[in-house]
Formats: C-alpha cells, structure tokens, sequence
C-alpha cells in the first residue's frame, strides 16, 4: 500500500481552510494546515486558498513569506496549487475599485472586474477544459463546479517559447463573458471556483491533482 501525499494547506490568514482540509483528505491525502516554512517546503504539493480581496490576500501572503515558499517551491519544479483568489493571485496584477496590486507574477495577466448583470458569479457553472488534461481525467463536459468571486482574468497572453515545454492548459467557463476558469502550467495548478465546495466533480479534481504529486 502506497504512503499517501503529503498535502499542506497554507494558513496565511485567508480561505477557508478547514473545508480544504477535509476535501483533500477525502480525496485521500495526508493533509496539514500550517505557514511553518520547512513543512510547506518539504510537502509534497502546497495549497493556497483565498476569499476575499486580492490586495488584503497578497499583503497576507508576504507576511506570512507565502510569496517566497510558492517561488522556491516552483523554482524547483514543486507542485503548488491556487484556489479562487489564491489563483488570482498568481497572476501579475489585480485590479479592484480602480486600485492596481502586484500580483506573484508566475502568469502574465490582470484580474478585473466580471462584466455581468448579475455580480458576483455565485452557484454552479461548467468549463470548458483543454483536451488532455490532467486535472480534469474522468469528468464529464457538463461537469458543475462551485464558483464565488466577483473579479476575474479574461485573457490569457503566456507564451511558450521553448518547443520543448508543454503548453499550459488553460480552461474557461462564461458568466457575462468568458473568463479563464482553471489553469495547469508544470508544477502549477489553479481553479478560480473552489473544487472543494464542488461536491464529487471537486472530489474527483483534487483526486487529480493528488494523483500528480
């Protein structure tokens, strides 16, 4: 029998970390909530949850030297994964009430405001993911995911400039206009719904994601 993954949710302050928590450990994984450093380094991948704003999310992070574990751990080629606003955050800036914020800058992008009738996007909504992709094995198309967030990024412009490299997978789903709904670039990973409010689609997603580690 196989030693189970080691999973550490980062507890930065921001996200529902309890919920994670007992999703991924559903989904089979040894899980710890935790911001020590050695242990979010040494894990086997890294969560990062967010809700609320994307500048009170990012001031959370660098305190707790979130920006320098998820840098290293990328660097060297470790799996992290973003959950709503900790997938925003991953982008290079966020824009909210006309005030920019630097982002990580692991991805070239701006989250902006959703532009639709009805703000935030809250409830279920599919996505349309990328062939082939590994976070999405075995859903079907018309799989539900669990979306709250009234800001998100609408463009995705990174370019792949070594042959050799995969592409990202890049997944979208539609509230108003399309927006990007999940991406899986190497060692990183991010949904803007939340897979562990998703029921058994989540389920099987964060299975998929445990899977890679």
């Amino acid at each position: 029998m196989s030693t189970p993954k080691k999973v550490v949710v980062f507890d930065y302050g921001f996200g529902n970390v309890r919920s994670a928590e007992r999703a991924l450990a559903r989904a089979g994984a040894d899980v710890e909530i935790t911001r020590d450093y050695d242990t979010a380094m040494n894990a086997d991948g890294l969560l990062v949850p967010g809700v609320g704003a994307f500048a009170a999310c990012m001031q959370g992070l660098k305190e707790a030297r979130g920006d320098w574990i998820v840098g290293r751990r990328l660097s060297g080629g470790r799996p992290v994964m973003g959950i709503c606003v900790g997938m925003q955050i991953l982008f290079a800036r966020g824009i909210e009430h006309g005030v920019e914020t630097e982002g990580l800058d692991e991805w070239p992008g701006t989250v902006e405001p959703l532009k639709a009738e009805i703000v935030p996007h809250m409830g279920w909504n599919t996505v349309q993911a990328s062939a082939g992709s590994p976070l999405f094995k075995d859903l079907d198309a018309d799989a539900r995911f669990y979306f709250v967030h009234s800001y998100a990024v609408h463009d995705w412009s990174l370019e792949v400039v070594n042959p050799v490299m995969r592409a990202p997978y890049v997944h979208w789903s539609t509230h108003g206009e399309p927006f990007v709904a999940a991406v899986e670039n190497g060692a990183l990973s991010a949904t803007q719904f939340h897979p562990e409010k998703s029921g058994d689609a989540g389920a099987q997603l964060l299975t998929n994601w445990i899977g890679t580690l």
